[in-house]
């Protein structure tokens, strides 16, 4: 075996022994410099869902949903928390537990022959969002032709797709969490300096607008866009079950080390358990922040002005939030730092993707998880093969809002089977004694139902 191959073995954070144990820090001042899972999701969240479908809803209803938002942001944490809890105490990834919910048909859970199905999301959404880059990339910066030509999108779309390669091939956690954290800061610092910028021109909003917006009112022919919405606005399923991978590579997992039975173990998980919470209530304070503001955006400055984002042109009149506040002067830097936001969300999906269907081709026998150079190679070729699929999509199709929202419903069903999975995981494997007490658990209850419910007027909406 050569000298890389054993390194790799020798480092695989889903190997769980002895000499990787740590104690965690108690407090958030110290447990700071172990955070960033949240980050890497955060990045995957903020992006296609806030700056195309939240910016869009409030464009189409104004302030009258801005609940949608807010819930869809909060009631997902629950599930995202004790999917990741069982990940700690199991050392294994979210998908390896999906095919461990019964019933199985021949001999893989129902929930696998979904995960299948459910690539197609994957393909339709980030293709969406790769587009949607490449559009406003194309409108500040034409190359090779005008803005939006059929040359100017190929060449942004084969250079996203290029850059994203270049950074992924080396499939490092680190380098995508220290990435992942500038973009976020990045992005949403400056869409929350804008929806503050708004207040000083004629488009400024109230709090009596924003007290309307949380009013839980619901607004006519928009049913179908808003549940589209919750699915696609937050952590969604995906991101949900992302999660989990990012945590084991951060190192809770093996952190922790294997479970012994003992009340050591036991105190170690429940610890590196309090810190993986922080991270992910520190995510959802910088998701939920920028999508408030993106939301805001949409209804105090297009809403008036009856823009709806549409087709072709769903980024140009997105820029509307700029150029009729700051003037047209600022148009070119929305659309750079549009396709930088949306540029973001494809490079922290890209091998988060790749986990989840390089696990799914495990689980149906292509190679054996536990072989981290099989594993690996694997990540590779999906890593290489993913943003290419997805730029052929996005050439092909070209409709941005149309494929994000197509996605969005699809993972609204996605999120509906993985509830079921992670509640079946939590009573069946999860170690009883990592468990919160009777609020957390009420609050989880809460977030399992909701989240089906949606699922399940989506369903009803559609059909």
């Amino acid at each position: 075996m050569s000298q890389t191959a054993l390194a790799v073995i020798e480092s695989d954070p889903y190997v769980r022994d002895q000499s990787k144990i740590l104690e965690p820090p108690k407090g958030w001042r110290p447990s700071l410099r172990f955070l960033g899972p949240g980050m890497v999701t955060s990045a995957a969240v903020v992006g296609s869902g806030e700056l195309i479908t939240a910016t869009a809803l409030g464009a189409k209803v104004g302030f009258i949903l801005l609940w949608i938002i807010l819930l869809s942001t909060l009631v997902k944490v629950g599930v995202q928390i004790e999917l990741a809890r069982w990940s700690i105490s199991t050392g294994k990834p979210s998908v390896t537990g999906y095919n461990d919910v019964s019933p199985k048909i021949f001999g893989r859970s129902w929930m696998s022959y979904l995960g299948l199905l459910n690539f197609s999301q994957g393909v339709i959404g980030q293709g969406g969002v790769l587009a949607a880059a490449a559009f406003a990339f194309s409108a500040a910066l034409p190359v090779l032709g005008a803005p939006l030509s059929a040359a100017s999108l190929a060449f942004w779309i084969i250079v996203i797709v290029a850059i994203t390669i270049g950074i992924q091939i080396s499939n490092n956690y680190e380098l995508v969490e220290r990435i992942c954290t500038v973009l976020v800061i990045l992005v949403t610092g400056c869409v929350v300096a804008l929806t503050i910028g708004v207040q000083f021109t004629e488009f400024s909003w109230t709090l009596m607008d924003v007290g309307g917006g949380l009013s839980f009112q619901l607004s006519a022919g928009a049913m179908g866009f808003a549940l589209a919405v919750f699915g696609f606005t937050g952590i969604g399923a995906d991101e949900i079950t992302k999660y989990t991978y990012w945590c084991v590579e951060k190192g809770y997992a093996a952190w922790s080390g294997p479970n012994d039975g003992s009340d050591e173990w036991a105190t170690r998980a429940r610890g590196w358990i309090s810190v993986m919470k922080k991270d992910a209530w520190l995510s959802w304070a910088v998701y939920t922040l920028s999508t408030i503001a993106f939301y805001v955006l949409g209804a105090a400055v297009l809403h008036p002005q009856g823009l709806e984002p549409e087709g072709t042109d769903v980024i140009t009149t997105l820029s509307r939030t700029f150029t009729d506040t700051l003037g047209p002067w600022a148009e070119v830097f929305f659309l750079v730092g549009a396709g930088i936001a949306l540029f973001k969300t494809v490079l922290a999906n890209t091998p988060g993707f790749a986990r989840q269907m390089t696990n799914t081709l495990a689980v149906f026998g292509a190679f054996d998880w536990n072989d981290p150079v099989a594993r690996n190679r694997w990540l590779k070729i999906f890593i290489i093969g993913l943003p290419i699929v997805w730029g052929a999509f996005a050439y092909g199709m070209q409709a941005p809002l149309a494929m994000v929202l197509i996605a969005g419903i699809i993972n609204a069903f996605w999120l509906m089977a993985i509830v079921i999975a992670v509640v079946y995981l939590h009573r069946t494997q999860t170690d009883p004694r990592l468990r919160d007490g009777p609020l957390f658990t009420l609050y989880f209850a809460i977030s399992a139902v909701v989240v089906f419910g949606v699922g399940v007027m989506t369903l009803l909406d559609q059909f």
